[in-house]
């Protein structure tokens, strides 16, 4: 079969021919329909060198948002309909820790021993025509459209954690909250935001474009730039906004939103750029929150699935064929997509 392969270190990943994996016990063997194209992807073959801190060794098969359909069962598998749809919760953990026996993969206590952290990290992934699953990892699509959904078990998933977390400072009348970033997971977190809670969501960014896109999807929008801070508490009345969620994680856009905060607010950065920020108590606003989060949980992967299938959320994506998969990671890392990538391995 052919796939999207990262073989060396700051190296263009390459589209090879790879042999067909077998489901192993516990595992179901899954016919890809969609492999989201992730800036995660770009950071794992660009950016990263051997020994650097978050750095994966090569080599593994990317794609980490991956929905397909059950082609083969492995040992010992039952509940699950060969030929049915899921969606591939991407964190792999070990399976026994306090975190993992809630779910929550992502914060393992013994990934430091793992030898990926999951699907497309390490471990093959979906960038593929097949890829073998944990059946653990699957969630039921039903007869949603598999291939617009590959890309929510990242791009809906990682806000929708970060705004559960923060739902309890969203609830009431007369709240607000601050998208900064509105690529992929941005415009997710606009459409989540509007679907969840009754806060008035302003968001912003440079581009015209996806300020238009998170304007149709019911936002308030403020380009970037000069007086930005300004303007946005001037929507709160000046009192600024009780949750922000930081797509981008620069130190300028972390001081965006930690100037636009209101008192006993949370601010989560969810972008991985590392930006830093110095805190100053004179500066702060009382019992406010600086935080993080890290993807999600499969519980959530489950209600993200619930509000695609109820058509409260929808992703923006478009397609490629598995031909077109390195043009797909060429247009993303120059900035050309409108959409979320999405490689169609087996056809549009």
């Amino acid at each position: 079969m052919r796939a999207v392969v990262f073989e060396k270190w700051q190296t263009f990943p390459e589209i090879k021919d790879v042999p067909r994996p077998v489901p192993g016990p516990g595992e179901v063997l899954l016919k890809v329909a969609g492999a989201g194209a992730c800036h995660s992807d770009v950071a794992l073959y660009k950016d990263f060198a051997e020994g650097a801190p978050g750095s994966i060794p090569p080599a593994f098969i990317l794609g980490h948002e991956n929905s397909g359909w059950v082609e083969e069962l492995g040992e010992g598998v039952t509940g699950v309909e060969v030929g049915a749809a899921y969606l591939v919760y991407g964190p792999v953990g070990c399976g026994r820790c306090k975190a993992c026996s809630r779910g929550q993969d992502t914060y393992c206590e013994n990934a430091a021993e793992m030898p990926y952290l999951g699907m497309g990290l390490g471990r093959d992934g979906g960038m593929a025509e097949y890829m073998v699953v944990p059946v653990r990892n699957l969630v039921p699509l039903g007869d949603a459209d598999p291939v617009a959904a590959a890309p929510l078990s990242d791009a809906a998933l990682t806000p929708y954690h970060a705004i559960k977390t923060a739902l309890p400072h969203l609830n009431g009348g007369g709240k607000f909250a601050l998208v900064i970033g509105l690529g992929g997971l941005g415009q997710m977190a606009v459409q989540i935001l509007k679907a969840l809670t009754g806060a008035t969501v302003i968001a912003t960014d440079m581009k015209e474009e996806a300020m238009a896109k998170a304007a149709a999807s019911g936002a308030i929008v403020v380009p970037g730039g000069e007086g930005q801070i300004e303007r946005i508490r001037e929507i709160t009345g000046g009192r600024g906004v009780d949750a922000a969620f930081d797509f981008v994680g620069i130190a300028p856009t972390v001081a965006t939103a930690a100037g636009s905060m209101a008192v006993q607010s949370k601010l989560t950065v969810v972008g991985i750029a590392g930006g830093g920020y110095e805190w100053n108590f004179f500066k702060t606003p009382y019992e406010s929150t600086l935080t993080n989060t890290y993807w999600g949980t499969i519980e959530d992967l489950h209600e993200v699935v619930d509000m695609y299938r109820a058509g409260q959320i929808k992703p923006d994506v478009e397609l490629f064929t598995m031909d077109q998969a390195l043009d797909a990671y060429r247009k993303l890392e120059s900035g050309q997509l409108a959409g979320r990538a999405v490689v169609v391995p087996h056809g549009k």
